[in-house]
């Protein structure tokens, strides 16, 4: 049994098509699978979605992409959110005197930069969540610049959405764990 947060909700869109649902709100029956990419692609080999609902689907190969990529804009959407609303700032100067003043409630780190400016922070606030899977041009995307290595949120129900989306999301950029993939549908226990 998994918590929704640990989950990725898929539905039955109108044309018979299996469609992700990041967000957890599109209508219909909720087939659930846990946020990684080992396990919908075995979903996908299997056709275990048609089995799961009893009637023919269409599934595109491509789904475990597709999830990964509403993942990534999610997080990206949150971080924009967040900046928008003078809860995220950028840079190493400024990331450090937020974490200095303890007043973040998310650390991010971009995947792609530097280990040793990446520790520096994590030395001021090593109980923190870090966000490292986005890159840093998709972090600069949300801050709207090229490239942001280094971020930090404020505390709040951003910050919260954040690392929890991001937690699903490193389920599809990161190491591959054991491939179980059982479906439950909504209102009953999930794996």
């Amino acid at each position: 049994m998994r918590p929704k947060s640990e989950l990725v909700r898929f539905v039955v869109a109108p044309d018979g098509r299996i469609a992700p649902d990041v967000a957890g709100k599109l209508p219909g029956r909720g087939l659930w699978l846990t946020a990684r990419r080992d396990i919908v692609a075995l979903a996908v080999t299997k056709r275990l979605f048609a089995r799961a609902t009893r009637q023919p689907v269409i599934v595109d190969d491509d789904l475990a992409e597709r999830v990964e990529a509403l993942l990534a804009k999610r997080c990206r959407d949150h971080i924009g959110l967040a900046r928008r609303a003078g809860q995220a700032v950028m840079g190493f100067a400024k990331v450090e005197a937020v974490l200095a003043r303890g007043r973040a409630a998310a650390l991010l780190a971009a995947a792609d930069g530097a280990a040793d400016g990446r520790s520096k922070l994590r030395r001021l606030a090593p109980d923190l969540p870090l966000v490292e899977q986005l890159t840093s041009a998709e972090l600069g995307v949300a801050f709207g610049r090229e490239h942001v290595v280094h971020a930090a949120l404020a505390p709040g129900p951003i910050a919260r959405a954040l690392v929890a989306d991001a937690a699903r999301l490193a389920g599809f950029r990161a190491g591959r764990g054991d491939s179980e993939a059982v479906f439950a549908s909504d209102g009953t226990g999930s794996r």
